[in-house]
């Protein structure tokens, strides 16, 4: 077998890691869509008073979207996350404009492509656009984008990887070609404290766990809480994650004054429903610690997500989680260490 688009890569981030079977990539969470797919404009949505969601896509056969979240302020609009396909962000782009209101200020939850590929695009057709976000992103860009995109141009090289992954690698490292422009114009403290961009009074903080650097934006007003990849369906995604960490943070998240949980991937959740995810992550990484087998705690996982996991989900997440048992939760110390601190 030639070289195969990683899980990792496959999850919007940049890096490789160990081949994923192809019947992961098979498993559908939404239609596929055409390449040349017009904006999805239609597929904003209104979340609260002056605050709209566009849901991000997880489709067979192609890299996903992660959610993306509009707040009006005062001087024009913020955008949380800005996804990875032209379709996505130019669905931001063509609703703000068709609003008469501007996009002033980016906020990336972090490095992973499906939440920060779309600031490229978005700097060209917003002038003055401000992006901000954790210093991880601003590391990722310098250092682990162009060793990621070195592996990209391997993967094209060779010849035994398949039409399809080819697709996905060439619009990822159109994307880490143009990575100048996803750097953050300025980096967010961890500590949480408040920001007003365009003139929208933001509670943030930025916690450690999924990529090494994870913001998290709270809207008071509403009690809108934008988590990135802390949570995530049909599974964590562990690529670049330390578990312990990434279940200390959802403890810590879970203790902010919210009313409803945007994820980075998966359904609007109330409060109710995202203590269900918790519980049901920190059962998983206890299995993963155990003895147990990894089919035993993936059957567990979507026994604890019960509805949040609907039937044609499952076998996909079984086939995930039995990847990330090998290349992460139970990869050897050495490994896990890169994103773990000992």
């Amino acid at each position: 077998m030639g070289l195969r688009l990683s899980w990792a890569l496959s999850a919007g981030v940049v890096a490789l890691a160990s081949c994923l079977p192809a019947e992961v990539l098979a498993q559908p969470q939404a239609p596929a869509s055409s390449p040349a797919a017009a904006p999805r404009t239609g597929d904003v949505q209104p979340l609260a008073d002056g605050i709209w969601l566009l849901p991000g896509r997880f489709e067979r056969g192609r890299q996903p979207d992660g959610n993306s979240v509009l707040l009006q302020g005062r001087e024009g609009l913020v955008l949380i996350d800005s996804g990875r396909h032209a379709e996505h962000t130019g669905a931001l782009i063509e609703w703000a404009r068709a609003r008469g209101q501007p996009i002033r200020v980016v906020l990336n939850t972090h490095w992973h492509l499906d939440h920060l590929g779309g600031n490229a695009m978005l700097r060209e057709a917003v002038p003055g656009l401000r992006s901000l976000a954790s210093a991880a992103v601003r590391d990722a860009v310098a250092e682990r984008m162009p060793r990621s995109a070195a592996d990209l141009r391997r993967m094209l090289a060779d010849p035994a990887t398949d039409a399809q992954t080819r697709r996905m690698v060439e619009i990822d490292l159109a994307l880490l070609e143009r990575r100048a422009a996803l750097a953050p114009d300025e980096l967010v403290g961890a500590a949480p404290h408040e920001i007003a961009p365009a003139g929208r009074r933001l509670q943030v903080g930025v916690e450690r766990g999924v990529s090494g650097g994870d913001l998290w934006v709270l809207d008071r007003a509403s009690g809108i809480l934008v988590i990135g990849d802390f949570v995530t369906l049909p599974v964590p995604f562990f690529d670049t994650a330390c578990a312990e960490l990434w279940r200390d943070a959802l403890a810590r998240l879970g203790e902010l004054p919210f009313t409803r949980v945007v994820p980075g991937h998966g359904p609007v959740m109330d409060g109710e429903v995202f203590r269900r995810y918790v519980r049901a992550f920190g059962r998983l990484v206890d299995c993963a610690a155990s003895e147990e087998p990894a089919a035993a705690c993936a059957a567990r996982w979507a026994e604890d997500l019960g509805p949040l996991l609907p039937e044609p989900s499952r076998r996909g997440a079984t086939a995930m989680l039995s990847h990330y048992f090998d290349a992460v939760l139970r990869a050897p110390p050495a490994q896990r260490r890169q994103y773990c601190p000992a």
